[in-house]
């Protein structure tokens, strides 16, 4: 089992800073690339860039919830919800079938 997730490659637990303007700021987040990787899909699907994306999460967040503790690990929940309802989906869909 557990060399299903040892044996993966390397590249994708290893980060990768990039810039982004947050509300007008520049700031930099850093995150392993499998987590880009989700994001950029889920801008894409989205029918947005990932910076657009990441900026529309962070303004929505401080309107809910105020300034968040740890945005990069908000980040790295959305990409876990965003696999969890996407995972729902197929297989309502396969039920349907």
């Amino acid at each position: 089992m557990c060399q299903v997730f040892a044996g993966q490659d390397p590249e994708r637990y290893a980060s990768t800073t990039r810039r982004i303007r947050l509300n007008g700021q520049s700031t930099s987040i850093r995150l392993e690339n499998a987590f880009w990787q989700v994001i950029d899909t889920i801008a894409e699907n989205d029918g947005t860039t990932t910076p657009v994306f990441i900026s529309k999460l962070h303004s929505e967040v401080l309107e809910l919830r105020g300034e968040p503790v740890n945005f990069t690990s908000l980040l790295r929940c959305a990409c876990l919800k965003f696999m969890e309802v996407s995972a729902h989906e197929n297989q309502t869909a396969v039920a349907a079938e």
